[in-house]
């Protein structure tokens, strides 16, 4: 059995889907109807050109890794042909998810590219630069980080897990002055390394609230077509089908933390014994190795990549 996963913010590289775009009309044609949909070619050139600090704004990271990761699954899927693999699931780290709908058929690239710059935009401006951070906790259990969390925590000053990616890691995120006395206890609690991570915003917390509620506003003109494939959404770590549940699903995943952990040990669970990574870097390759290495991991992010992956697909 068989899941495509699509990462999230912090994969992006400047060059990423250039030789993708060249190499795959598939893929050269997702890039093209991305900056149509934005209004420009500033996607495709941010991806491919840079300048690094264009790249690592919210508001263009996100619509860069979403349209890198689509043009990838389509140039897997134009490269097999009639030897493309039915997935039982799709999933996606945060921003990922998105790109997941999109493989699922539920989005198109237009919708998909257009919500997603709304969504780093709205995040990018709901809390004032500084004001919040984020850190990784390494070697302490998930239990322990919310515990911590929940004592370090102030009134207007939140702190709160982000993002639980497995192996040992567990993200959290809040007022940069909340999340620095929860770095320190979780030390005390036993936390082999606190990373703080280099982030624009505190993503998935009590702080994104307005960010959350801007992003409703934005789906609200979107349309949400079948899904063809079950996606395991962040907020809840089971399948969704049901596209009357997914704006909802996506607007809570704003606040809510990341269920990464919970995501791979149900597909793991459910069957799947190989997982295709698709889109720019290896983040979430290394993430699924650390949380179950019975499943077989591929990726899929240029060339190189592809061509690996589509040999041992075809098999």
């Amino acid at each position: 059995m068989l899941a495509f996963v699509f990462p999230g913010q912090g994969s992006q590289a400047v060059g990423m889907g250039k030789d993708l775009a060249v190499s795959s009309p598939a893929a050269a044609s997702v890039y093209e109807r991305a900056d149509e949909a934005l209004g420009g070619a500033g996607i495709s050139r941010t991806c491919f050109e840079g300048p690094e600090e264009s790249l690592l704004l919210t508001a263009n990271q996100q619509p860069a890794i979403f349209t890198t990761s689509a043009a990838a699954f389509e140039a897997l899927r134009e490269t097999l042909g009639g030897d493309f693999p039915r997935a039982a699931f799709m999933a996606g780290h945060s921003l990922g998810e998105y790109t997941a709908l999109y493989a699922a058929g539920a989005l198109s690239v237009e919708d998909g590219v257009r919500t997603v710059r709304a969504r780093g935009l709205a995040m990018q401006d709901a809390v004032p630069a500084g004001v919040g951070a984020m850190a990784a906790i390494i070697g302490l259990e998930a239990a322990e980080v919310e515990a911590g969390c929940a004592a370090a925590a102030a009134p207007g000053e939140p702190v709160s897990a982000a993002n639980f990616n497995g192996g040992g890691q567990v993200v959290i995120a809040g007022h940069a002055k909340a999340v620095a006395r929860a770095g320190e206890a979780l030390k005390a609690r036993g936390a082999k390394r606190i990373l703080p991570l280099k982030v624009s915003a505190p993503f998935h917390c009590a702080l994104m609230e307005p960010a959350a509620r801007r992003l409703g506003d934005a789906l609200g003109g979107i349309e949400i077509g079948a899904l063809a494939t079950p996606v395991v959404t962040n907020v809840e770590a089971i399948p969704n089908a049901d596209p009357a549940r997914v704006k909802d699903l996506l607007v809570r995943q704003v606040t809510a933390p990341v269920r990464w952990e919970a995501t791979v040990r149900f597909l793991g669970g459910a069957g799947v014994r190989r997982i295709v990574e698709v889109g720019p870097g290896t983040v979430l390759a290394g993430l699924v190795k650390r949380i179950d290495k019975s499943i077989e991991v591929l990726s899929v992010g240029d060339k190189a990549s592809l061509d690996r992956a589509a040999e041992v697909l075809r098999g």
